[in-house]
C-alpha cells in the first residue's frame, strides 16, 4: 500500500493544536469550541478525499466512499477524536485520519470497491462531558436508550439538548440508532494504551477480545461545619466518606481473584473546598472493569455494599447510579483470521490480544461483525501529552488497515 506518512503525520501534528490547553496538551470534550474546530478539520479532509458527509442527531460523522453495489452492506472503520483534559494527540486521532490516508492510498492505487466503506468519527468516546463513555456509539447500537439519554447533565446540569444545540444538531435523538448488520464489518485501528506490543517488540495487535466496564457515579452529603469549631466526635465529613469507598473500590479489584480487575476512582470532587471547612458534599466517579464478566459484577457488588455501609458508620447520606454496566464483547473469529492473514502475507509480526481500554468497537459489535487493529505506543502510555506512536508503527498499522478494506470491500 501506498502509504503518505510524511501527510498524515503532518495532519495528526495539526490536528493536535486544535485543543482547549496549549502544545503539547490537547483537550477537546464535545460540543467544545475545539472539539467543534476539529469536526471541521476531519470534515474538510473527507470531502478533499471526495468522501460524502452526513452527521446524524448527536454528531456523529459519516464520510462515504461510494462503491459500485449500493445495495451491499458498506465496510464501516473510524474511531473519535474527542479528547479528555490533558490528553496527548494519537488516542482515536490515528483511526480516524488513518483510515483517510487508508482510503486515500486505496484510490490512488485505483482499487474500485464494490462495497461502500464508510469511516465513522463517533461523538464522545470519552466519557468527559457526562461521565459515560462512547456516547456515540451507544446510542447507534441502541445500549443507551434516548430517554436514558436525556437524563444525562454534565457538571453545571446541562444537559444533551443543551450541547446538541452548541453543535447545532435538533433532529430526534431517536434517529441516531442503527439497523442490525446495516454493516457487512467494522474495524477499528487504534494505539495499544498498553506496553505489551512494544515490550515484544511486535508490529500488529489483533483484538479478540474488550473488556467489559461499568460506571458508578456516588454523591455523598454530610455536614459541614468550621474546621476549628467541629470537633472531630461530632463530624460527618463526605470527604472521608469518599477516600474509604474509593479505598472499597482499591480492594475490590485487588480481591476479585481476576488479574485483569482494575478500579478507579477517577473523578473525587468536594464542596466548598475550603481549608478551614469541613467538607460537606462529596462526588465520586468509579471506573471498574474485567475482561470476566463474573469477577467484574462480583467486585461491583462489594463496592455497592460497602459504600453505603461506610456512610451510615459515618453518618453520611448516600446517593449511587450505576451509569453503565456493559458485557465484553467478542470480536469476529474471521475477521480477526483475515487480518492475521495480512500480516503473515506482508511479513508484519502480529499477535492476538485483548482489549482492556473500551472503544466504540465495543457497541459496534453489537450491530455487525467487528474487530480492532493495536499498533504499539511508547512504555504504553496514553491519555498524556507524551503518548506517542512513531510514523513506522502508524504507517504499518494504516497498510494493515487498506488491506483489510479492500478485501472487505470486494
Amino acid at each position: 500500500m501506498n502509504i503518505d506518512i510524511k501527510r498524515l503525520q503532518l495532519e495528526i501534528d495539526e490536528l493536535s493544536l486544535i485543543s482547549e490547553n496549549p502544545p503539547p496538551v490537547v483537550t477537546r470534550v464535545l460540543f467544545s469550541e475545539a472539539d467543534l474546530r476539529a469536526r471541521d478539520f476531519v470534515k474538510n479532509l473527507c470531502r478533499e478525499a471526495g468522501l460524502l458527509l452526513r452527521e446524524d442527531a448527536v454528531g456523529n460523522i459519516f464520510a462515504r466512499w461510494e462503491g459500485s453495489d449500493k445495495s451491499a452492506a458498506p465496510v464501516a472503520t473510524g474511531s473519535h477524536i474527542d479528547a479528555i483534559p490533558n490528553a496527548g494527540k494519537y488516542d482515536g486521532v490515528v483511526g480516524v485520519l488513518g483510515a483517510i490516508e487508508a482510503i486515500r492510498s486505496l484510490q490512488k492505487t485505483g482499487v474500485k470497491p464494490k462495497r461502500s466503506i464508510e469511516l465513522i468519527i463517533f461523538t464522545a468516546e470519552e466519557p468527559t462531558r457526562f461521565g459515560i463513555g462512547c456516547l456515540g456509539s451507544r446510542l447507534m447500537s441502541g445500549v443507551l436508550s434516548p430517554q436514558k439519554a436525556s437524563t444525562l447533565r454534565d457538571r453545571e446540569g446541562k444537559d444533551l439538548d443543551f450541547w446538541r444545540a452548541q453543535g447545532h444538531k435538533n433532529e430526534p435523538v431517536e434517529s441516531v440508532r442503527l439497523a442490525q448488520n446495516c454493516y457487512s464489518t467494522f474495524v477499528e485501528l487504534h494505539i495499544e494504551q498498553g506496553p505489551i506490543l512494544e515490550r515484544e517488540s511486535i508490529d500488529i495487535g489483533i483484538v479478540e477480545k474488550i473488556a467489559a466496564p461499568s460506571t458508578l457515579q456516588v454523591q455523598l452529603t454530610g455536614v459541614g461545619g468550621h474546621a476549628g469549631a467541629v470537633l472531630m466526635p461530632e463530624r460527618h465529613d463526605a470527604l472521608l466518606a469518599g477516600a474509604e469507598i474509593a479505598l472499597a473500590v482499591e480492594a475490590a479489584a485487588k480481591t476479585s481473584g481476576s488479574p485483569d480487575t482494575v478500579g478507579t476512582t477517577g473523578v473525587f470532587r468536594i464542596e466548598p473546598g475550603a481549608v478551614n471547612s469541613v467538607p460537606c458534599r462529596a462526588w465520586l466517579e468509579i471506573d471498574l472493569r474485567d475482561t470476566q464478566l463474573s469477577t467484574r459484577d462480583a467486585a461491583l457488588q462489594k463496592i455497592e455494599e460497602a459504600a453505603p455501609e461506610i456512610c451510615e458508620r459515618r453518618g453520611v447520606k448516600i446517593e449511587m447510579n450505576r451509569l453503565n454496566v456493559d458485557p465484553p464483547a467478542i470480536c469476529d473469529a474471521n475477521l480477526v483470521q483475515m487480518i492475521s492473514t495480512i500480516c503473515k502475507d506482508a511479513g508484519v509480526s502480529h499477535k492476538r490480544m485483548i482489549s482492556r481500554a473500551y472503544h466504540d468497537s465495543l457497541f459496534m459489535a453489537q450491530i455487525c461483525p467487528t474487530t480492532m487493529i493495536f499498533i504499539p505506543c511508547r512504555g504504553g502510555v496514553s491519555h498524556r501529552p507524551d503518548e506517542y506512536s512513531s510514523p513506522e508503527q502508524i504507517e504499518k498499522g494504516v497498510a494493515v488497515l487498506a488491506a483489510m478494506l479492500a478485501q472487505l470491500a470486494e
